[in-house]
């Protein structure tokens, strides 16, 4: 098979990982030799980070052939799809290549799981290390890490990576050991912990070799079991506890050729996958937490309205508040307002009362915020309802779900 077909395959089979933003590492050091790549800039927009910025990635599996029969996944031990595999050298040469035409920025690359759990990972170490100590690559490198591999290849790896990642794939014990029952969700959790180990002493001794300097993340599958929006970011926030998770990633499900009777018929809504998204963040960022998110509801977002202000239309008697006055914890709580936009109220109004017209020039959504908010220059007559509410929301864009850094 040529390098062209594998790589039309091997690219198609990763596109079902999500967990895959490159942002918050820093400069790796050549030693005084000169290198090819880096982590900064622009690029072809494979990804996103946090912050907006697009990212380049050549995003590819080492292999799509796999001893796993998860049900969920299309390149399952059983599934009827074309099988490719690249060489070390392949993976090597297709990044180099894609960097010097300034296709790409850096790589992600994962793999189905290929004779055992320890060859995979020594597969996937050894395009890394050929790229970093051999071809001097200074450009991103995420890596998915497989669980039961040796300590030493997930230390190896770690070396190497700016970032590692382990899916756990479903929200729910009961769930994997139903859909994917060779997956071992102790053995997930536990290399989850000793990469939050090796990655807490590289930062705190200066010494220490570097290890993961950008975190590691997961992904959770959304739609394919029963779980509910409640119980997800219920698993997520133990997640971002437990082991200091960059970020949780949620990939709708997606149906696959010849599917078990177990999973869903159909894909749920892509607007589900948005709506975790920004329910993450109001766990991470904003102060919720999942009890009060999910307050007066059977434990599921509206799709209709992002979640900050389907919470505020169920607790009026909060509102209206007073943004000259409010703490920052009340400010964060207001529909329309962003994390940066009230760090920046909370700076104006030591100058001056903040008034409407200071609102619009930090492009806040006034039709979204002003019903909930005390100015000068403004009070609501009312507090409008859920349906009023509703007509002023522009749709989620289709494209690009998870990008919240300044929304609210």
């Amino acid at each position: 098979m040529d390098l062209k077909t594998k790589l039309a395959i091997l690219a198609d089979a990763a596109k079902y990982d999500a967990s895959c933003a490159s942002s918050g590492t820093d400069k790796r050091d050549s030693k005084g030799k000169s290198g090819i790549g880096s982590t900064e800039g622009m690029g072809i927009c494979h990804s996103y980070a946090p912050d907006g910025r697009c990212i380049s990635l050549l995003k590819i599996l080492l292999t799509n052939a796999c001893a796993f029969d998860c049900l969920y996944c299309v390149n399952r031990a059983s599934s009827n799809v074309p099988r490719a595999r690249f060489t070390v050298d392949e993976v090597v040469t297709l990044t180099l290549d894609f960097y010097k035409r300034n296709y790409i920025e850096g790589l992600f690359l994962s793999s189905g799981i290929i004779r055992s759990a320890d060859y995979t990972m020594e597969q996937i170490v050894e395009v890394a290390r050929k790229l970093r100590e051999e071809n001097g690559f200074r450009g991103y490198i995420h890596l998915k890490t497989i669980p039961d591999a040796d300590e030493r290849l997930l230390a190896e790896a770690g070396r190497h990576a700016d970032r590692l990642s382990i899916n756990i794939e479903l929200p729910s014990e009961t769930s994997v050991a139903e859909l994917a029952p060779e997956k071992d969700v102790r053995a997930i959790r536990r290399s989850m912990g000793r990469m939050r180990l090796k990655i807490d002493e590289a930062r705190e001794e200066k010494k220490a070799p570097r290890f993961s300097p950008a975190g590691q993340s997961t992904q959770m599958i959304v739609g394919a079991d029963g779980a509910s929006d409640a119980d997800i970011l219920e698993t997520s926030t133990n997640l971002y506890g437990a082991y200091r998770l960059k970020r949780v990633y949620y990939s709708a499900f997606s149906p696959i050729p010849d599917a078990s009777s177990r999973l869903p018929a159909s894909a749920p809504p892509l607007l589900r996958e948005h709506r975790l998204y920004q329910g993450d963040w109001l766990l991470r960022f904003y102060g919720f937490d999942v009890a009060e998110i999910f307050a007066e509801t059977e434990g599921m977002l509206p799709l209709d309205m992002d979640p900050k202000l389907a919470w505020a239309l169920r607790q009026r008697a909060r509102f209206p508040l007073d943004v000259n006055t409010a703490s920052r914890e009340e400010l964060l709580r207001v529909p329309g307002f962003g994390v940066r936009t009230v760090e920046r109220i909370l700076l104006a109004r030591r100058h001056h009362a903040v008034r409407a017209e200071d609102l619009k020039r930090l492009r806040v959504p006034l039709k979204t915020a002003l019903p909930f908010i005390v100015l000068p220059d403004h009070r609501p007559t009312q507090l409008l309802d859920r349906s009023d509410l509703a007509s002023l929301i522009a749709p989620a864009p289709p494209q690009q779900l998870d990008m919240f850094a300044h929304a609210a």
